[in-house]
């Protein structure tokens, strides 16, 4: 790999890492599987840098990556389910929230029950509200998932009814 593609890959990198992790912090079951993911996002688009024509921007690129190797590992870790019981369905706890004060604490809690609602959605929904909430714009939610700009916002507003009403239900 040249120089050039090394320096794209670690700029675009240092500005999207977070928003890259989060995302597959939507799709992993815990902060190692999380970890993994993310590595396993990481290699997808290195192996693919010689790949970008530019045709987006590197970020768009990247969070389209980052979508497929989530769905594709999901789809697999589906079918494994299927053949495992799962012994341990616990709640995942992102955070330790030993040490916050209680409106940190309060928080802390209401994103947990975000994350857990946004883990019941279909596949499809759960990229969109993910793009979203990373305050993409619909044009470019639209070209990562492919939909029209119209239908997002549509999606959107459904998705977020869905999310405001799981979230009532858990408390």
């Amino acid at each position: 790999m040249d120089k050039d593609l090394e320096t794209t890959f670690l700029s675009a990198l240092d500005e999207h890492q977070h928003k890259l992790l989060r995302i597959c912090s939507v799709y992993a079951k815990d902060d190692d599987d999380t970890k993994d993911l993310f590595q396993e996002v990481l290699v997808n688009i290195w192996k693919s840098m010689p790949t970008f024509k530019g045709n987006s921007t590197i970020g768009t690129w990247m969070y389209r990556i980052t979508l497929n190797v989530c769905l594709r590992l999901k789809t697999k870790e589906i079918k494994k389910q299927k053949k495992l019981l799962r012994l341990d369905s616990r709640a995942i706890n992102f955070y330790k929230t030993e040490t916050l004060d209680d409106k940190e604490s309060e928080q802390r809690e209401k994103l947990l029950q975000l994350r857990k609602c946004i883990k019941q959605l279909n596949e499809a929904d759960k990229a969109v509200i993910t793009l979203y909430l990373e305050a993409l714009p619909y044009k470019e939610i639209s070209s990562i998932t492919g939909l029209t700009e119209n239908t997002i916002a549509v999606k959107i507003k459904r998705i977020k009814s869905k999310l405001l009403n799981c979230i009532k239900s858990l408390s």
